[in-house]
């Protein structure tokens, strides 16, 4: 890789039929590490414990390591170190764990382990995943997953250039969730370390199969139109879904605009600052269970990922193709590589509300477009599958064990 220049990035091919057990039936002890507390949700954690499950369903045995305290909720095997520090991150928030004693514990729960390999994620990041990096320490061979995609490459990441390639070294295989998250991580990995573009995983099935609620569901006059996200980040483009909404009420004035995920309190402020009244037109439903968000994309007229940035793959646009509810999305690079340059979703102009209104509209008045987009989903949502997701995950083991 040249870090000096543009990346030429392997691109996300349509899905290769990957390689009947990988490991020759070969039963692992796998250590992952998660950079960020599991206390709240987000794309990394989901990915983490949906790829967990995975494994342990297929015989493995798998531990986690995450920052933060226990829930009632989290499985048994994850670990995790009872606190968290809060910093910006991305246009997020992230809950992190780096400091004081973090790396020894970190350390010592991976020798404990005895892992057969250990899976960090985002080691780039200043917390657990960082610190079985250094120098001299390495029980079993590694492999990093790189989640993280950028609009504008931060001046910090660039400084630590040199120092993130080095201590990135003795990473044996490498995987980027998409041809952003490569871009990114493509600066600072050394050239020497194998990097695979391997997609976030869905069940599909789980999606495909969950039953649409009475109550959620819609009419021709009184169509269901639905955001997911946390409406307290700009990112997560609640102001541009609002918008949308007040231009969709003209010509759809009984909509129902039903919005899911924290930020209630927010979202309310930004509607009432579009239109006075606004908010009282939506329904907010909270955060939601797995089950709860299944059922919410299966009632669905439309749902709209109206995210503006930071994104670097779009598994809330997987799943909800995989329930065959249509999607309209904002333009972002990494929504056009899931739709497959808009075969299976609508496009709009990133951050343009009335460019979504006009999308969200097509597909409620052409049937044929609406039917086109749910079997192009349907079909698309395959390569997301955590089964053909979780055998390429294992080839990539297999080379880093040398299998």
């Amino acid at each position: 890789m040249n870090n000096d220049m543009p990346l030429q990035t392997p691109g996300i091919t349509e899905p290769v039929e990957p390689a009947r057990d990988p490991l020759k039936g070969r039963k692992l002890r796998v250590g992952i590490i998660s950079p960020y507390s599991f206390e709240t949700p987000g794309g990394v954690q989901l990915h983490i414990r949906d790829f967990a499950q995975q494994l342990i369903d297929s015989g493995h045995q798998v531990e986690v390591l995450a920052p933060g305290r226990r829930t009632a909720d989290m499985p048994l095997w994850v670990h995790t170190t009872g606190s968290s520090f809060s910093i910006p991150y991305n246009g997020s928030v992230a809950n992190l764990s780096y400091f004081g004693f973090a790396g020894r514990e970190t350390r010592q729960w991976v020798r404990q382990g005895r892992f057969d390999i250990l899976h960090l994620h985002e080691p780039e990041v200043p917390s657990l995943s960082h610190k079985p990096l250094i120098r001299g320490f390495a029980p079993c061979p590694y492999v990093a997953t790189f989640h993280a995609s950028f609009d504008s490459y931060p001046f910090a990441l660039k400084l630590a250039q040199p120092y993130l390639r080095a201590y990135l070294a003795n990473i044996r295989q490498a995987i980027c969730v998409s041809d952003a998250a490569y871009e990114t991580a493509g600066r600072y990995l050394d050239s020497n370390i194998a990097v695979q573009v391997i997609p976030n995983g869905i069940k599909a099935k789980f999606f495909a199969q969950a039953q649409p609620r009475d109550s959620w569901q819609g009419t021709s006059r009184k169509p269901t139109i639905g955001f997911l996200g946390r409406m307290g980040e700009e990112r997560k483009g609640f102001r541009v879904f609002a918008q949308a909404a007040q231009s969709l009420l003209v010509q759809y004035p009984q909509a129902r605009f039903l919005c899911a995920g924290d930020g209630q309190d927010d979202a309310k402020k930004i509607a009432h600052s579009i239109s006075s009244g606004l908010e009282d037109r939506m329904e907010f439903l909270g955060r939601i269970s797995d089950q709860e968000k299944a059922e919410l994309y299966r009632s669905l007229d439309v749902y709209v990922a109206p995210q503006t940035g930071g994104e670097s793959f779009g598994i809330v646009l997987a799943e909800a193709m995989a329930a065959g509810c249509p999607v309209v999305a904002s333009d972002l690079p990494a929504f056009r590589a899931v739709s497959q340059e808009g075969v299976s979703a609508l496009h709009f102009s990133n951050g343009n509300g009335h460019a979504c209104a006009e999308q969200i509209t097509r597909v409620l008045t052409d049937l044929s477009i609406r039917k086109h987009l749910q079997e192009a989903a349907l079909a698309r949502a395959q390569s997301y599958d955590w089964d053909r997701v979780s055998e390429q995950i294992l080839s990539v083991y297999a080379r880093a064990l040398h299998i």
